[in-house]
């Protein structure tokens, strides 16, 4: 018998956070989740939504805050959907991400006593992000760029948000003093009329350059390049866009460069407003020179790289490498990193446009053997015919990068039962504030 009932409150007490950010409360045995709070939070709650092995609540009241709990540094946190655990100090943080990974490889993945060997977290973990999407609409007859709220696509008015650079909030100043002046409308999702439909941007660490990308007509160009002399893109992206799906898209540079540059491990690459980068580049640095260090590479060695994306690892790889071999679906991106091989001047990488579970098995049963296998993939991890491959063509190390602890506690152990042991584990925060977790996981062959 379930021990909650809808809509009934309870007293209860926080004593851990799931892998999605929110506090875990038990009521009678059964699990209660619970945005906004962390272990050690003594709460009134309401019960807001009840399933068969669990629910959902809502803190009513903190009556005993946890000493994990800080004020959140945002104002609007409470409604954004932005920011999952901005309220928990941040060296928690990195506690509850370390433990999220431990515990998906102990229950998922079936590794005893498994251990991140450590985390990675950020000296300043604000402003780190280099892109940044505020969409724009109409809140109560006025203009405004904000976020959308949690589960919901109603706007929350608001100029700056502190994980992007502060120039944003001059950008989107300027993108709404311009719409009122010239009585330019906001985009509206029900009637699908309107013109401008979000401000998105662009950031060069390396170069600190932005790139700014707008729904509008070209007369916006000098009102936003008064904003500073950072700004050096001005595009305008025109899409047909429906119930999420995307019928076409087409950028057209109104001023200034046609992409930015930015480097990562001494290799620079071009980023074109659709181009894959990752948003924290002061932690991708890390994070990419942890998996090299666990790659191993040296003149001789043979790297594959599935799900590589722009080249980014690819690249950096393919400086100390005898040969790196990258795979990627996206033909776009597979566009930009041979541009970004040839500008390096990097002759020994190669790159191919196609799904991994049909290219990967493809290349290994034509004979590619390579010594060291980086694996990059999406939050959905690799694919049954993709280990297979790996697993045929013995290479030495596999190097795992994981945005989803689950989906490589899945995969890890296909790879340990077929001859593959994990030797190192690093998790990284890249993305301060939020539930999200990044991995290395290095696995070498048994011998």
């Amino acid at each position: 018998m379930i021990p909650v009932e809808k809509n009934k409150e309870y007293v209860a007490c926080i004593d851990s956070v799931s892998s999605d950010g929110n506090g875990v409360a038990h009521i009678d045995g059964f699990a209660v989740f619970v945005p906004q709070t962390v272990d050690g939070d003594k709460i009134k709650m309401l019960v807001v939504k009840v399933q068969k092995n669990f629910a959902y609540g809502k803190a009513l009241e903190i009556t005993e805050p946890s000493d994990k709990r800080c004020e959140p540094m945002c104002q609007h946190y409470k409604r954004c959907g932005g920011c999952q655990i901005r309220h928990i100090k941040y060296d928690a943080q990195l506690d509850i991400k370390r433990d999220i990974v431990e515990n998906a490889m102990q229950r998922i993945g079936k590794f005893e006593n498994f251990k991140v060997d450590g985390i990675v977290g950020m000296d300043v973990p604000e402003r780190y992000r280099n892109k940044m999407v505020f969409p724009v609409g109409n809140v109560y007859g006025k203009n405004v760029c904000g976020f959308y709220a949690m589960r919901s696509h109603d706007i929350i008015p608001l100029d700056d948000c502190s994980l992007g650079d502060e120039i944003n909030r001059e950008i989107n100043d300027a993108v709404i003093d311009y719409m009122n002046e010239n009585n330019v409308s906001a985009y509206d999702e029900k009637s699908h009329k309107g013109i401008v439909r979000r401000v998105f941007t662009r950031k060069s660490f390396s170069a600190n350059e932005i790139m700014v990308v707008v729904s509008v007509n070209a007369k916006l160009i000098s009102k936003l390049r008064k904003v500073s002399d950072r700004i050096v893109s001005i595009v305008l992206n025109i899409n047909t866009k429906r119930n999420n799906l995307v019928l076409t898209e087409e950028n057209v540079i109104l001023w200034g460069k046609d992409r930015i540059s930015d480097t990562l491990c001494g290799v620079k690459f071009d980023i074109s407003p659709q181009s894959f980068f990752q948003v924290n580049p002061v932690q991708t640095e890390k994070l990419y020179s942890k998996a090299l260090e666990y790659a191993d590479i040296d003149e001789n060695t043979s790297v594959m790289d599935i799900y590589c994306g722009i080249g980014t690892i690819s690249l950096c790889a393919a400086k100390n490498a005898k040969s790196v071999v990258g795979v990627e679906i996206v033909e776009r991106a597979i566009e930009d990193a041979k541009e970004n091989a040839v500008k390096n001047g990097i002759e020994n990488a190669i790159f191919y446009a196609d799904s991994a579970e049909n290219i990967v098995p493809k290349l290994i049963e034509k004979g590619e053997r390579p010594d060291v296998v980086i694996l990059d993939p999406p939050r959905k991890g690799s694919d049954e015919s993709t280990l297979t491959a790996i697993i045929k063509a013995q290479p030495k190390r596999v190097v795992y990068v994981s945005c989803n602890p689950a989906t490589l506690a899945r995969d890890a152990r296909v790879l340990n039962d077929n001859g593959y042991t994990i030797t190192a584990t690093t998790a990284f925060d890249l993305f301060p504030h939020t539930s999200h977790v990044e991995t290395v996981c290095l696995m070498k062959k048994k011998y």
